[in-house]
């Protein structure tokens, strides 16, 4: 295992257990406790007390327990993940991989499902699924439209790239994850990697390679022809997430950073190549490079996901007054992200009563929400920022030419900025006499306390 891996690994396992990613904090522990470094040199490295180096280090090996279901320590940190990290990316038979952890056992494939399905009788020999860093689906509600779409696209029109898009916590991960599920015996090879780490494409290729027990070239043109020749002989489904993060920060949504530009090309040989294989990249961006190339001519789609409307959401959440909870996520526009924090704070402060939090007439913007949208903010270019606090600032919608004039922006960096925000899912048109735009609530609401000029 290279660093990447355990960090994403280790996120996940994290992720599983408390609901909540890692912080820079605990990664730092992680990447050094791994490279065999003691406390007092991670805390010197870092800048931080050795006893607050200590104090995380002690939470994580607890929850990591708790979640593998036997003792993990700093001393055996290492031999248990790589240990769990091999049991769970075994090569597999039989269209069935199980992946234990303590006293819970996973699949890739619902149970009901795997008794139920067939397998595909063109499809031939073993299949390989490493879903390891795919989310764990605890509550699913309401998405048979976009799983419809998926598998139209996927099954009936051979689309090879297919880019799933929307806010953070929108449940863009859990969706696809949900699709594997139930079509997983359609598929030779299911492999899902996570961009958090932002890992190079060359390694990416490597990885998959591996897998295959191909002898690797050493040239990357050579190493990408290899891999296209097994997308030809075997249906393969490559799920890369959170692709926002090989995009620049402060920039326009969706730019490459430089040293992955890589992707791009490689994006572009998914489309223009024959093969039998589907790529479906999740991301809080749309790539503008996608989404310009012609529908007609190139196998692509876009899915953009928007917020529930389900009450069921919330069932099992503790909260009360069931009669208020479209209310709730009315305000919370949907967001099973927004909802699940936004729930613990009632729990919390209001016994659960939505009614009485309703009452305060108030959109709340817990810190949870905040940092999730802090993050956003930062990664905006600054004619992003300026139009964004300009419309917070607003009572009322505002047409471009208003925007324009207040804030005296060219044409050209109105229009391309307005089109990023739109990219990144926070900018919403409301089309009467004129077209106006208006920002998301939530984030709104987040710049407006939040943000200054």
């Amino acid at each position: 295992m290279n660093v990447t891996e355990v960090l994403q690994f280790a996120d996940q396992l994290f992720f599983e257990q408390t609901g909540k990613h890692l912080d820079d904090s605990q990664e730092i522990v992680i990447k050094g406790v791994w490279d065999g470094k003691t406390y007092e040199a991670i805390a010197d490295e870092s800048n931080r007390s050795e006893r607050h180096v200590r104090d995380i280090g002690y939470k994580l090996w607890q929850i990591l327990s708790e979640r593998l279901g036997e003792d993990v320590h700093k001393s055996n940190f290492r031999s248990t993940l790589e240990r769990m990290y091999i049991k769970s990316s075994e090569f597999f038979q039989n269209n069935c991989s199980i992946l234990n952890f303590g006293s819970q056992t996973f699949s890739n494939t619902p149970k009901d499902h795997r008794e139920k399905s067939t397998p595909n009788k063109n499809q031939s020999g073993s299949s390989y699924y490493d879903l390891i860093l795919a989310p764990t689906i605890l509550q699913f509600y309401n998405r048979e439209p976009e799983l419809e779409k998926l598998s139209n696209w996927i099954f009936d029109q051979n689309t090879r790239l297919i880019s799933v898009l929307g806010l953070s916590g929108i449940g863009k991960s859990h969706l696809v994850r949900k699709f594997i599920d139930l079509n997983s015996d359609q598929f030779q090879v299911i492999i899902w990697r996570s961009l958090k780490y932002s890992e190079p494409l060359e390694l990416l290729i490597d990885d998959i390679l591996n897998i295959h027990e191909k002898e690797i070239k050493t040239n990357t043109n050579h190493k990408q022809k290899q891999l296209f020749e097994i997308f030809t002989e075997k249906r393969c489904l490559i799920i890369l997430d959170d692709l926002q993060n090989i995009f620049m920060s402060g920039a326009f949504a969706g730019q490459y950073k430089p040293e992955y530009q890589d992707y791009q090309d490689f994006f572009k040989k998914i489309m223009t190549t024959e093969h039998h294989s589907h790529v479906i990249v999740i991301s809080q961006e749309k790539c503008q490079d996608m989404e310009s190339l012609d529908e007609e001519l190139y196998p692509i789609k876009c899915l953009d996901l928007s917020g529930l409307s389900d009450v069921n959401i919330l069932k099992n959440t503790g909260l009360k007054d069931e009669d208020r909870w479209s209310n709730l996520i009315n305000l919370y526009e949907g967001n099973p992200f927004y909802l699940k924090t936004i729930a613990n704070s009632i729990r919390s402060v209001f016994n659960g009563y939505v009614s009485d939090f309703l009452a305060e007439n108030e959109l709340i913007i817990t810190k949870d929400i905040q940092t999730n949208l802090q993050l956003l903010f930062k990664g905006l270019s600054l004619i992003e920022q300026k139009i964004v606090i300009k419309l917070s600032n607003s009572e009322q919608f505002l047409s471009r030419e208003e925007l324009k004039t207040s804030l005296d922006l060219s044409s050209t960096d109105l229009i391309n900025s307005l089109e990023s925000l739109q990219n990144r899912y926070l900018l919403m048109k409301i089309t009467e006499d004129k077209i106006m735009f208006i920002l998301s609530p939530v984030f709104r609401e987040y710049v407006r306390n939040c943000c200054k000029d």
